[in-house]
């Protein structure tokens, strides 16, 4: 499908200055070489559903960015990151901190370690395991419609900071869902998201350590 870069860049763009995020300066660039990686290898290994670049703006690459307010600290594990959402989009807006991408699908983690490459994104490594045998911990978790909160919770509560954030990336919340976490950890708050173009709900629900 060819799709104007000019557009793109336009609806890029508007959607960061909508989202009120600060970037450096290279940002909007970089966010593009993913889209057109991510565009290039989705041909032959399925990475996503989405298939329209323009809508990969909206539903990837804002949808990622979205988070960034509540991003905190100096590690970040993206889980079960997939096509490398939103990971990657979270490293190039956040160079300072080290990013681990972590997915266990081998031509996953075979796209995101050309994306490392490619872009380059020198603070980031992919780390192709399971969130179970994750061995250390990180400042801020990121999970994007991975499983149940609870789910999640047991197979990589173990990789969370003392301190740290576990920021869950949800469409539709349900009640019975945020009570049922694992002990030790409790819901923080959840936020509601407004993410240009989209027109569905989103949310982030924080969840941090009860000790």
């Amino acid at each position: 499908m060819l799709v104007d870069r000019e557009f793109l860049r336009r609806q890029l763009e508007t959607g960061l200055a909508a989202l009120r995020v600060q970037l450096p300066a290279d940002a909007v660039e970089r966010l593009l070489a993913y889209l057109d990686l991510l565009t290039r290898w989705n041909a032959a290994y399925n990475l996503t559903a989405v298939r329209n670049p323009s809508q990969m703006v909206t539903r990837h690459l804002l949808d990622s960015l979205a988070v960034l307010p509540w991003v905190q600290g100096e590690t970040l594990a993206d889980l079960g990151s997939g096509a490398g959402l939103p990971g990657v989009p979270l490293a190039i807006a956040r160079p300072e901190i080290a990013v681990t991408l972590v997915d266990s699908n081998g031509k996953k983690a075979r796209f995101l370690r050309e994306a490392v490459r490619a872009l380059p994104l020198p603070n980031t490594c992919v780390l192709q395991q399971r969130a179970q045998e994750l061995d250390q911990t990180f400042d801020c978790i990121t999970a994007r419609a991975l499983a149940g909160l609870g789910e999640m919770l047991e197979w990589g509560g173990h990789a969370l900071a003392c301190d740290g954030v576990w920021l869950a990336l949800k469409g539709h919340i349900e009640a019975a869902e945020l009570a049922q976490l694992p002990r030790g950890f409790r819901v923080a708050a959840v936020h509601k998201l407004a993410v240009p173009g989209l027109d569905a709900e989103r949310h982030i629900v924080e969840i941090r350590r009860t000790d």
